[in-house]
């Protein structure tokens, strides 16, 4: 006769599903808090041209968005209708963009200060006298990497 017997009738033990409520509110949290909503509400209406040759933007962490178009119409009864700079989340005077920039600026680490760049989305109602104003602030502020936003053509 053996010593060993096998032994029968007995299964494994079920796996304890008691955590499983925290490991899901712990993903639930962490979804929440790095999870980026829209930076800004678009105040001014832009509808941007269609164009062919498109290069995506790398970084868009470097990147100042500056929206130019005529105000909403909630917005237009302040505002006007007349074409408008939107920086951020208001819209401002053309004489406000060193501040928005140096405060995008101040956000960034040292090393990467120089790959900042402009991005201008321009309703194409707007007149380039306009945009052109834009561009020389721009410059005045230091700020030469300057692209434009379009949306790829249809055909």
């Amino acid at each position: 006769m053996s010593k060993f017997q096998k032994k029968r009738g007995k299964s494994k033990p079920a796996i304890s599903t008691a955590s499983l409520p925290d490991i899901i509110f712990m993903l639930l949290f962490f979804f929440m808090v790095v999870t980026v909503m829209r930076d800004s509400t678009l105040k001014v209406e832009v509808n941007v041209p269609q164009a062919t040759e498109l290069t995506k933007l790398e970084k868009k962490s470097l990147v100042n968005y500056l929206y130019i178009g005529k105000p909403t119409d909630q917005y237009a009864e302040t505002y006007g209708t007349s074409p408008r700079l939107q920086l951020g989340d208001k819209i401002s005077a053309i004489g406000d963009i060193p501040l928005f920039l140096e405060q995008h600026r101040s956000g960034v680490p040292e090393k990467q200060r120089t790959g900042i760049s402009s991005s201008l989305r321009v309703d194409g109602e707007v007149t380039m006298g306009f945009v052109s104003d834009i561009k020389t602030e721009l410059r005045k502020a230091n700020q030469l990497k300057i692209n434009y936003s379009a949306k790829p053509r249809v055909e």
